[in-house]
């Protein structure tokens, strides 16, 4: 399986997001920067998380309105996977790839901790790797990951299964509507989510509950 993940100014978690990819697909990603106008056939691009542009005007303003991102959106026109971890999932919302915002964390405070994710659709490209309603530990680190969405598009994602990780046992640590955690386009193509599965993928890490999303993805589950 053919993999990208998107570079931009910022990001600091393109390592680490690298290096999981390598070590689940057996093969480095590809690596593209905010200037490219396209990518390759690829199976499968992620932007990962960081602090793009500083997170000036807004988290994920000016990445969304880089060249690189009219190459992402073709590609999820046509059916590929697209996935944003923290501020990727920032960066898929103001590009318009998903529906919703993410605000200031209710606490007004960055977080950084383990948090429980409740998996809420394991029918997805993404989450196939889980069973339905299973509970894993998850790293978050951000400072606006509350989100939220008008009540019609609240409805709607969840009324199409659209959020797939919920925040669970009271763990929610930015007070998203819902304690959503991450949601996917209509499609199910695209994914956006807070928390950092790429840090939670072997023992060393002190878990590896991250690694069955990048075994899923990318055909590796057993």
């Amino acid at each position: 399986m053919k993999t990208a993940v998107v570079l931009l100014p910022g990001l600091n978690r393109d390592r680490d997001m690298i290096a999981a990819l390598t070590k689940i697909a057996g093969t480095p990603p590809l690596t593209v920067w905010q200037t490219e106008t396209e990518i390759p056939d690829v199976d499968l691009i992620v932007i990962p998380g960081g602090f793009s542009y500083g997170d000036y005007l807004r988290c994920g303003a000016i990445a969304a309105r880089m060249p690189v991102m009219r190459a992402v959106a073709a590609h999820a026109a046509r059916g590929t996977l697209v996935m944003g971890v923290c501020n990727g999932f920032q960066i898929l919302l103001e590009a318009g790839l998903l529906p919703g915002a993410l605000m200031r964390n209710a606490s007004l405070k960055f977080v950084c901790r383990k948090v429980r994710l409740a998996v809420t659709n394991a029918n997805t490209a993404f989450t196939r790797g889980y069973r339905p309603g299973q509970v894993i530990d998850c790293p978050v680190a951000h400072h606006d990951g509350n989100y939220f969405a008008d009540a019609e598009t609240l409805a709607r994602l969840e009324g199409q299964g659209q959020v797939v990780f919920r925040y669970a046992e009271g763990t929610n640590p930015n007070g998203s509507l819902n304690d959503i955690a991450g949601i996917v386009s209509d499609r199910g193509n695209v994914l956006g989510l807070m928390p950092h599965p790429e840090n939670l993928i072997e023992p060393a890490h002190g878990g590896s509950d991250g690694r069955a999303l990048f075994e899923g993805v990318l055909g590796r589950a057993a």
